[in-house]
């Protein structure tokens, strides 16, 4: 993986002129060599129990029974989980079946990498899915996503044929019904090795393995933000206000029930007229990101002061503001707060480096057992981890 920026994969107009207009198709975008392997997934497999819908097998469109390619054990406190059974599994994909993991990126370092990037790149929540299938036959059908995807294919190929929209942006829960998928292909594409591929929600598209070769290709959901999420946080806003928190006048006259809506306007009329709001809601939501949080053992008390210990952040959307007297920190819904120096100290661990404690106190100047002290600070606030293999 030699570049994992967006920019770099999708194009420098990537974000002005087709995030969440139209989809994208950009051959050999991302060296993907590391990134996920067969063996990689075998020994996810092999190694977790991944109850569906975590692990989950669909082929036309339906999801499979779980005893098709399993089976239960009863353990000792009675309770039953389903024990992957290879030659079964083997056999229902064989016979079409697609195979679906979600979160993949909770359990693969690379795929976790991958997505930090893309939130990173994108400042909003991703989870990487991963799929694999054998067959020409398609494993979810004609549908469209709840959510903007971007696509990575790492081995294999894939073949996507890509309809048009029949609800702009649909949501989960929508109050209206897309209705039927359109019949007419925008394209039809084949995913090889390396290839990226972004496709906005609501667009109708239909997926296989290409003429029977085996596919295997990790799915990067992007969380929706929308005017109504953008609305709820305002709100929260607003309870720093009297006339947001006082009861509503339900049983009130009209007169008065059109005064409490005209104070309630202005307040949030005030609001809306900032021009910065959406960047104000960004960086809020950012700093409210938990990540994917790790723990730091052995070292439950305090980090040592050993330079050769390694440390990262466990959010990819950290927000480090500097001031004239302090250096603010908003990270895993925490926000810290450190004198000028430590600066140096954090600005690699937001850019998303991994650092050992030795070199972030030279570059700092700092005294190794302050930076251990700084660590601890954000391991306790579970904004960072750290360990001699990160």
């Amino acid at each position: 993986m030699t570049d994992l920026s967006i920019a770099a994969c999708l194009g420098e107009d990537f974000f002005a002129q087709a995030l969440h207009r139209e989809y994208r198709h950009v051959p050999g975008a991302l060296d993907v060599a590391g990134l996920m392997t067969w063996d990689d997934l075998n020994h996810i497999l092999g190694s977790h129990r991944l109850q569906p819908p975590r692990m989950r097998l669909s082929r036309d469109g339906e999801t499979l029974l779980v005893g098709g390619y399993t089976a239960p054990v009863a353990t000792r406190r009675h309770t039953v989980w389903h024990r992957l059974h290879p030659a079964e599994l083997h056999a229902r994909l064989a016979e079409g079946a697609s195979l679906a993991l979600d979160s993949a990126d909770e359990l693969h370092p690379p795929l976790a990498r991958l997505a930090e990037a893309l939130e990173r790149d994108l400042r909003t929540r991703v989870q990487a899915n991963l799929y694999a299938s054998w067959t020409s036959t398609e494993g979810f059908g004609v549908h469209w996503d709840d959510h903007d995807t971007i696509i990575v294919q790492l081995d294999g190929a894939k073949r996507w044929r890509i309809y048009g929209t029949t609800r702009p942006f649909p949501l989960y829960r929508d109050i209206e019904d897309p209705g039927e998928a359109p019949t007419e292909l925008v394209a039809e594409l084949i995913l090889r090795p390396g290839d990226v591929l972004y496709v906005p929600r609501g667009v109708w598209h239909a997926v296989s393995a290409d003429q029977g070769m085996r596919s295997l290709h990790v799915t990067c959901g992007l969380q929706t933000h929308t005017p109504t999420d953008l609305m709820t946080w305002v709100c929260e806003q607003l309870l720093a206000h009297e006339d947001w928190r006082r009861d509503l006048p339900l049983l009130a006259s009209p007169d008065v029930q059109a005064d409490a809506l005209d104070g309630m306007r202005k307040r949030l009329a005030e609001l809306l007229d900032d021009p910065m709001l959406i960047a104000r809601y960004r960086t809020a939501m950012d700093g409210q990101d938990v990540g994917r949080m790790v723990p730091s053992l052995p070292y439950i008390d305090t980090i040592p002061a050993d330079g050769s210990l390694r440390v990262r952040l466990t959010t990819a959307r950290a927000v480090l503001e500097t001031g004239q007297d302090t250096v603010t920190l908003s990270a895993a819904g925490s926000v810290y707060e450190f004198a000028p120096a430590a600066e140096a100290v954090l600005r690699p661990l937001v850019d998303g480096h991994t650092v050992d404690l030795a070199t972030l106190a030279d570059t700092a100047g700092l005294d190794l057992q302050d930076v251990a002290g700084l660590v601890q600070e954000l391991v306790a606030g579970q904004a960072a981890t750290v360990g001699s293999l990160l």
